[in-house]
């Protein structure tokens, strides 16, 4: 009997610690359901982001550091075709959706919706630990998010900068933005609500783009 009790009772240690295990495997895999988000911080050289690889690991790493690294993270940027590659419009790297931010809320259920009747603004546009980014009229704004898109997503036309050289500059150049708090003092209405494509930068350096309200800050999406 007792050697009955024995068993039984390291059999259901083993299973208590089977269930933590599995549980902390999906903590650490992908528990976390979050699917997009904005980035707490900028990698550190303005927009000059290591090109649209620099930027997909950007995100990446933000997002395994909160336990949300089982997914293909990507960032929501275009670049512009040069003498070797085609341009690249930013709603074809997101996947197709539904994505949610890290409360669980769904602002946008695929491609269409995101460029179209979507959820986005200041208080679902999280960044992947929740936070909220300060938006016109606040102290720090940082509402100016880099995405070098027009409105339904994809590379501008061919002419002036407007992805910094393709987010390998920090310097010269330009780049398009968007407000996360689908705000701003332009005057045209369109730009002001445009979470995607609100108006060109400056420049591309940190101090260039928190001259007009940005901190070189990014929308991840999970492709995946």
């Amino acid at each position: 009997m007792r050697h009955s009790r024995v068993l039984m009772a390291a059999s259901a240690a083993a299973t208590v610690g089977l269930l933590v295990a599995c549980a902390y495997s999906g903590a650490g895999e992908g528990g976390n359901p979050m699917s997009f988000f904005i980035t707490s911080a900028n990698p550190g050289k303005g927009a000059d982001l290591g090109g649209l690889a620099g930027a997909d690991r950007h995100c990446q790493a933000l997002a395994a550091a909160v336990g949300a690294g089982g997914r293909t993270w990507h960032a929501y940027l275009s670049t512009a075709a040069t003498a070797s590659s085609p341009a690249v419009n930013a709603r074809d790297r997101i996947g197709r959706g539904p994505w949610r931010n890290v409360k669980g809320v769904v602002v946008a259920a695929n491609v269409d919706e995101l460029h179209g009747a979507n959820k986005l603004n200041k208080q679902n546009s999280l960044t992947e630990k929740g936070g909220i980014i300060p938006g016109k009229g606040e102290p720090g704004i940082a509402h100016d998010i880099l995405t070098g898109s027009t409105p339904d997503g994809r590379a501008p036309a061919p002419g002036r900068d407007a992805t910094c050289s393709n987010w390998t500059s920090s310097t010269e150049g330009g780049a398009i933005v968007g407000h996360h708090d689908r705000d701003g003092i332009n005057p045209d209405p369109v730009a002001n609500v445009s979470w995607n494509s609100s108006h060109p930068t400056p420049g591309c350096s940190p101090g260039a783009l928190k001259r007009v309200g940005g901190a070189g800050l990014l929308y991840c999406f999970a492709a995946n």
